[in-house]
């Protein structure tokens, strides 16, 4: 009896042992999946899919678009070489200075028109009507003006790159709480220590917003600024390419900007999140 006993249990212990590893497998599997979906990572992957298989059976031309283990061997003749890391080092250059640059023209700007309304006004007209204007339309009287040396390629970078940094500054500045403003002159702030401590912390999160997107319309804008006769960068990459058939090429440095774009907006979207946490904290206690 206590043998049957005995050989039962060891039975059923067995038995629920196996139930809770195909239990814990499928939770796991589930967990696996949620986490694949939730990382926006399907679709790329599809895409990549597609392109290998639609190259690989002859869906289209090849010439027209080659496969990615092409593009794969023409990234790394051209990083072997040196030549895409040269690129890359020469677009970087450009798109800090111009992005800097805009971004310090953009910000005094806006504090002065968010501060001074007649500043505003006057100012206004015009910055409405060049924020229409494309920077490519520019090309040929900045060539007049500058020559073409690095000069115009900033310019270039620098008028797509300052009305979104311009634009969000104000819209943030008009959004300071008038209360905390009401409590800064109870207090006897002066105009700059209102700039300083109540205007700029709270106007903090639109201006990295704007520099976000006036990073992004920084790439937009450097295949524009590398037409000027440029000798190296990733638009110029791209455009001898162009010259020579080479679609492979072509591929790899939109692929590349694409992902030095990603990577520096990821940065710029970290450093946003953390300030907005921090004012919504503040704001919490408050």
């Amino acid at each position: 009896m206590l043998r049957t006993i005995f050989v039962a249990t060891v039975k059923m212990v067995g038995e629920f042992a196996h139930c809770s590893r195909r239990l814990l497998n499928q939770r796991f599997l589930r967990e696996a999946v949620g986490r694949i979906a939730g990382s926006g990572i399907i679709i790329p992957m599809f895409l990549l899919c597609l392109w290998w298989f639609g190259a690989r059976y002859g869906w289209w031309s090849a010439y027209l678009l080659p496969g990615p283990e092409v593009v794969f061997r023409s990234f790394f003749s051209l990083v072997k070489s040196g030549e895409l890391t040269g690129n890359i080092m020469a677009s970087m250059s450009r798109i800090l200075k111009g992005f800097c640059a805009a971004s310090v023209i953009a910000l005094a700007s806006a504090f002065l028109c968010g501060v001074y309304n007649p500043a505003l006004r006057q100012l206004s007209p015009m910055l409405e009507f060049l924020r229409h204007i494309p920077p490519m339309a520019t090309i040929p009287m900045l060539i007049l003006w500058f020559g073409i040396g690095e000069t115009s390629k900033l310019v270039i970078i620098v008028m797509a790159t300052f009305f979104p940094i311009f634009l969000n500054t104000v819209q943030g500045i008009s959004q300071c709480d008038r209360g905390l403003l009401e409590v800064a002159m109870s207090f006897g702030y002066t105009r700059a220590q209102t700039l300083r401590h109540v205007v700029y912390p709270s106007s903090l999160p639109y201006i990295l917003t704007g520099m976000r997107l006036g990073l992004g319309y920084s790439w937009r804008s450097l295949i524009a600024a590398e037409l000027v006769a440029a000798s190296s960068g990733l638009g110029y990459m791209i455009i001898d390419a162009e010259q020579l058939s080479r679609p492979d090429v072509i591929l790899v440095g939109i692929l590349v900007i694409g992902c030095l774009g990603s990577v520096m907006d990821f940065s710029l979207s970290r450093l946003t999140n953390r300030f907005t946490a921090y004012k919504n904290t503040a704001d919490g206690v408050v």
